[in-house]
C-alpha cells in the first residue's frame, strides 16, 4: 500500500510516519504541511491511504477529503485530529478511520491492521480489468478548487510547466504538465491532437484539412482552432474514421 501524511505538525508527522513503517507495510510516498500542496500531488499521483489532520493551511482536511471523496478512484482517508466535533463530516466522505489526539501505538497499530486487512479484500473483490470511468476533474481558478464535469472540458493547452484548461465559458490553470493533466481524463473521449494540445472529441464541428496532410479543429459553441499535429495525423484520421 502506498500513502502521504498531511499534518503541519513536525513531530506529530515523525510520529505517525515511525508508527505506519513499525507496524505495517505501507509506504510512505510523500509529506505535506498544506492542503493545496496535497491535493496538487493527488491530481498527478494515486495513493492508496491518505493520514490527514483536520487543521492545515490553505485547504482544511475537511474540505480536502469532500474533494477527494470526488475522485474516480479513492484512496481510503484516516482523519488524524485534536477537534472531535468534525466526525460527523468525517462520517459524510466514508472516511476509515477517525483518530483523536494525542493518539495511543496501541491504537494506531489497530487501524493499521484493519487497513490492510481491507484494502486485501477490496484487492480480491475487485474485476481484473476494470477502469472506472473518469467524470469529475478538480480545476484551479482564484484559488479555489472547481469540481468540473469532463465532459465539459473543451479543450487544454500546454503553457511551459503549466497547462490551461478551457470549458464553454471559463479558462483554468492547471499546475500540471499537459501529459499529467492527459492522464486525469478518460481516454474514450479525449485526444491528444498535437505535443501543446488535448482535445475533447465529442466537441469537434469541424475538421479544416490543413497543409502537410495535418487539420485544424474548430469547436461548437466557442471560437477556437486546435491544430492536429502531423504526427498524430494518422491516428485521428482512424479515430474519425476519415
Amino acid at each position: 500500500m502506498r500513502a502521504i501524511i498531511v499534518e503541519d505538525e513536525v513531530l506529530a508527522r515523525q510520529e505517525l510516519r515511525y508508527l505506519i513503517e513499525a507496524h505495517s507495510k505501507i509506504k510512505v510516498d510523500a509529506e505535506f504541511e498544506d492542503g493545496l500542496d496535497a491535493l496538487k500531488f493527488l491530481q498527478s499521483q494515486e495513493v492508496d491511504v491518505l493520514f490527514l489532520d483536520i487543521n492545515i493551511p490553505s485547504i482544511d482536511g475537511v474540505l480536502l477529503a469532500h474533494n477527494i471523496s470526488k475522485f474516480s478512484v479513492k484512496p481510503y482517508i484516516v482523519f488524524i485530529t485534536a477537534y472531535k466535533e468534525h466526525a460527523v463530516e468525517a462520517f459524510e466522505v466514508e472516511a476509515f478511520d477517525y483518530i483523536l489526539k494525542p493518539y495511543s501505538e496501541s491504537r494506531i497499530t489497530s487501524m493499521l491492521e484493519k487497513l490492510e486487512t481491507a484494502y486485501i479484500g477490496q484487492r480480491r473483490a475487485m474485476p481484473e480489468q476494470h477502469t472506472p470511468s473518469i467524470t469529475k476533474v478538480n480545476l484551479y481558478k482564484n484559488e479555489k478548487i472547481m469540481v468540473v464535469d469532463a465532459d465539459d472540458i473543451y479543450y487544454a493547452v500546454a503553457q511551459e510547466k503549466t497547462t490551461e484548461v478551457v470549458t464553454k465559458n471559463e479558462k483554468y490553470m492547471m499546475q500540471l504538465s499537459i501529459s499529467e493533466f492527459y492522464e486525469r481524463l478518460p481516454k474514450e473521449v479525449f485526444f491528444r491532437c498535437h505535443r501543446s494540445y488535448l482535445v475533447n472529441t465529442e466537441k469537434i464541428k469541424e475538421i479544416v484539412p490543413w497543409f502537410n496532410n495535418t487539420y485544424l479543429l474548430r469547436l461548437s459553441e466557442i471560437d477556437a482552432e486546435i491544430p492536429v499535429s502531423r504526427s498524430k495525423a494518422k491516428e485521428f484520421r482512424q479515430l474519425m474514421r476519415l
